[in-house]
Order: C-alpha cells, then structure tokens, then sequence
C-alpha cells in the first residue's frame, strides 16, 4: 500500500512538473503560483479567482480584469489559456467562451479600458484591435488561426512580441496577427474576465532593448 502511494504521488509529480515549467532563461514569472499580489483587480474580487495547480481560475464573472502594476514596453510576453469545456458542448463552433489579452492599457482603470486587446475570443483568438478608442492596425492570418486553435478544453499557448508599437502574435506557435499602433506602444497588461471559465498559466515576460 505504502509503495502504491509513493508510486502514485510520483506520477503526480512529474504531471504538475509537465504542466507548470519552470520561467525559461530571460524570461520573469509574472505569477508566483501563491496569490495575486503582483496584480492589479479591475473590475473584478478576489472570489473571481481560484489558485490551484499553479493555475489561475477565473470564473468570468463579473466582467474586468488583473493587470500588472508596471508597465511595459519592448517584450516577449508567453502564457497558456484554456476554457472549461461545458459538459453540454458538441460542436467547438457553438462555443462562445471570452477572454482577452490587454495591451498598453492607458489612462483610466476602467472596464474596459483604452488600449490594444489581443483576442482570447474562442472563435477569433489572436486577433488584434483597438480598444475603447486605442487605435491599431492589423492583419490576420485566418488560415493560420484555424490551424492553430486547439479544441475546447485543451490547453493553448500564446506568444506576444511587442517592439516599439509593432506586435506580432503567435498562438502555439503559429502567427496569427500582425500589428501596429502608433499611439499605444507602452502600458500595463491584463486578462480579461468576461463570461466564461477560463484558466490561465505559465505567464512570462522576457523584456527587449
């Protein structure tokens, strides 16, 4: 029995050691597994939010958002999302789950505030817009897009490059949008709550000259 035990609390190990890495060299942990301290709450309670397995679990409701307390300019940002899969679900194209990346947020904390969003939208993740009056100029690979989004439930992993206004996005490891904006270059960044049970992960930043 106690050899069952051992066995099993090993494999559960190795599980989390697979899912929660580790910051790659260059690169900030931005979430310490632990709570939310590092963040800035818009909009939303700390009951929002569950900390389990190096996860944080938004509940999507109410609608706002944590963001980081400084901001930043020039970067690599990477993190995984993934939305808890309705039991009731057949097709993934009836599924309406919402969430997004915000970047440069600017002036007001608010909801929602001015700046470029990266979307987490199920059906459009990684597209690039304006938002609440932020401008920004994008183009989307729709056919990369299609290809790169897992099913619902599973794990997805997204890389953002932002250079001087200039921002490319990759979701697991495909680019899905150019942009540009010339305004928003430089802000805090935030993950949108809005509606659904979405679970995020592994949030890193590397920043650039």
């Amino acid at each position: 029995m106690r050899q069952g035990r051992t066995l099993w609390a090993a494999a559960a190990a190795v599980a989390l050691a697979g899912a929660v890495r580790s910051a790659e060299p260059g690169f900030t942990r931005l979430f310490d597994g632990k709570n939310l301290d590092a963040f800035l709450l818009v909009g939303v309670t700390p009951a929002t939010y569950s900390l389990e397995a190096g996860e944080i679990r938004c509940s999507g409701k109410p609608n706002g958002y944590f963001a980081t307390k400084r901001s930043y300019r020039n970067y690599v940002l990477r993190f995984e999302w993934k939305y808890a899969k309705p039991e009731a679900l057949e097709r993934d194209a009836d599924f309406g789950g919402n969430s997004g990346l915000l970047l440069h947020i600017t002036g007001e904390h608010k909801v929602w505030p001015k700046c470029v969003e990266v979307q987490l939208f199920n059906r459009d993740a990684g597209n690039i817009l304006g938002l609440s009056g932020g401008k920004a100029r994008a183009k989307k690979d729709s056919v990369a897009q299609e290809s790169a989004i897992r099913p619902v439930g599973q794990w997805n992993r997204v890389e953002v490059r932002s250079k001087d206004g200039e921002i490319v996005c990759r979701i697991n490891g495909l680019v899905v949008c150019e942009a540009s904006s010339e305004e928003l270059r430089e802000g805090q960044i935030g993950w949108q709550s809005e509606g659904a049970e979405v679970h995020f992960r592994n949030l890193e930043i590397r920043e650039l000259p």
